[in-house]
């Protein structure tokens, strides 16, 4: 899923904020895409896809029906792909826990960094793709290290955590940020490797399975690391809930959390070690080796897919078709963390939505399986956009409706209607890009092709995001009331101001000014820019083709 979410602000779908959710009929439609092609072409780009002992093992699944020979390899991409989601899912509740502490916006935009591996991790994708030893495996080779040091990074955190959030001057942004990216980097680093295992664990026939592995499992991931927490950290929740007692704290804190799962990083990848073979071949049958590209022949093919004009074109276009949406996505559920929402009620609402977000890829992926999937992101992006302006009239209204003992029931009610409401349009457009990156990307490469479409997709959200972050603080206008020599334009100044007896008061609130900044860029996007997009649907499947492979 993408980064785009108000209950918790992250960068992935953040949830892969980046990943590669292709329903099953779109991967038929990607290996099926030139039914003009010769026999010794399609022969070329299977050898491109499986190699070697794969090959075999390949052949002797084609004649299993179904996924049911296949199942306990569909089982452990599920696995994997919900390891991959803790990580993520705790980095995007940081943002939400220092909103409680009152850090700066600018602090919440340098802690967005952390989710930008997943969006740079085409810099290093090549040499997890070209570099292994081929005795472990090739993916193993990087999947096993890989979760090793998520493991022991989080058992390492599950000690100097508290003192980070809790330090004397307030939480140490700096050092969080620096950790929460490594354990975002690993987590990368594992995508990548899982990512091009899928492609040759499953059948070509069962290969699809793979996108709802990774769908389901990241979302699942993500909730448990996100939503899960911080429902049982918070006091409120489980006094409210889970207790008979009531107590101070919550049932588990953020160091027992990491220290749970880094046990669990350990255990299984200590399994899979030793009981998963990835070079499995058929009996009697000689094993051939599989071949790869090196580092840098690896890198020169990328750079040859970066200049063919669809795909530069492309990349252009994802880059900047969510600067629209940052506001919306980046900043409003810090907004409603600020006007007094408890997180954990925030993130409980996230709860109904888990059956929607699983649902609606399969339900959307029916009518991006035809060979125009981008019209529904074309149709999709306006009303994401007037959801946007939504949230800007939500974030305003939420303070006249607080009472004493907190929110009353419709509005959470509003809420996640508005949330649902936006679901559906991210949805619609993630699963239609998704779509369009199968049909078009060239297997012959393994899984750096579409890397390239989909760092680029998760660049093109993280960046407004980070930059929306950024200038709310600069957008904001305030004043000092009750002191009239002085200015709040500063912690400073606000400092000065308090002791004069005086108060800072927001007269102007950056959100607001960056809502409608940007839907008017957004509009103007769609205008000129979303008919190009839908335009590049009618190039030939030899226009999306690496010249160097043909």
């Amino acid at each position: 899923m993408e980064p785009s979410d108000l209950i918790a602000h992250s960068s992935w779908r953040q949830r892969k904020p980046a990943g590669s959710t292709l329903p099953p009929e779109n991967v038929s439609d990607m290996e099926q895409r030139d039914p003009s092609s010769s026999e010794p072409e399609m022969e070329e780009e299977e050898e491109g896809l499986v190699r070697g002992s794969d090959s075999e093992s390949r052949r002797r699944r084609r004649g299993q029906p179904g996924i049911r020979g296949e199942l306990g390899n569909v089982l452990l991409l599920l696995f994997l792909y919900v390891l991959q989601g803790i990580p993520l899912g705790l980095a995007g509740s940081i943002p939400l826990i220092l909103q409680s502490k009152s850090v700066s916006y600018r602090d919440q935009a340098f802690f967005s960094f952390v989710f930008w591996p997943f969006s740079l991790k085409l810099l290093w994708a090549p040499m997890v793709d070209a570099l292994y030893f081929s005795r472990f495996g090739r993916r193993k080779s990087w999947l096993v290290p890989t979760q090793y040091l998520l493991g022991f990074f989080m058992l390492y955190l599950s000690v100097t955590v508290n003192s980070l959030l809790q330090s004397e001057r307030g939480p140490n942004v700096l050092m969080l940020t620096a950790v929460f990216f490594m354990l975002s980097f690993l987590a990368a680093t594992q995508d990548i490797a899982v990512d091009g295992w899928a492609l040759t664990m499953l059948s070509r026939q069962n290969v699809g399975y793979a996108s709802t592995c990774n769908s389901v499992g990241q979302t699942a991931g993500y909730f448990l690391g996100n939503v899960l927490f911080l429902a049982l950290e918070s006091a409120d929740f489980c006094n409210k809930y889970l207790r008979i007692e009531p107590k101070d704290s919550g049932i588990v804190t953020l160091s027992n959390f990491l220290f749970f799962w880094g046990v669990v990083f350990l255990v299984s990848t200590t399994l899979v070690a030793v009981f998963k073979r990835e070079n499995e071949h058929v009996k009697g049958k000689r094993k051939v080796p599989e071949e790869t590209e090196g580092v840098m022949e690896t890198y020169k093919l990328l750079f040859s897919i970066i200049k063919m004009p669809t795909v530069f074109t492309f990349c252009f276009l994802l880059l900047t078709a969510k600067m629209g949406f940052s506001a919306a996505d980046a900043v409003t559920g810090l907004k409603l963390v600020e006007a007094g929402v408890p997180k954990e009620q925030l993130a409980l609402l996230a709860v109904p939505m888990v059956p929607l977000q699983i649902l609606l890829p399969v339900v959307i992926s029916r009518y991006t399986a035809g060979p125009r999937p981008l019209d529904i992101f074309y149709k999709a992006f306006p009303f994401r956009l007037l959801i946007g302006l939504g949230y800007a009239v939500l974030v305003w209204w939420t303070p006249s409706v607080k009472q004493e003992g907190g929110f009353p029931v419709y509005y959470y009610a509003i809420v996640l209607l508005s949330y649902a409401l936006h679901q559906v349009t991210l949805y619609s457009m993630y699963v239609a890009c998704m779509a369009f990156h199968a049909k078009v990307s060239d297997p012959l490469i393994g899984g750096t092709y579409m890397t390239l479409l989909n760092t680029v997709t998760n660049l093109g959200g993280n960046w407004p995001s980070t930059l929306a972050l950024w200038m709310v603080d600069p957008l904001t206008s305030k004043e000092c009331q009750g002191a009239a020599t002085q200015g709040c334009g500063s912690p400073e100044e606000a400092g000065l101001c308090v002791k004069e007896d005086g108060v800072c008061v927001t007269t102007l609130d950056g959100y607001y000014v960056e809502s409608v900044v940007c839907v008017v860029i957004g509009l103007a996007w769609w205008v000129w820019l979303g008919k190009k997009m839908r335009r590049l649907q009618e190039q030939g499947p030899a226009a999306w083709r690496c010249r160097s492979r043909q």
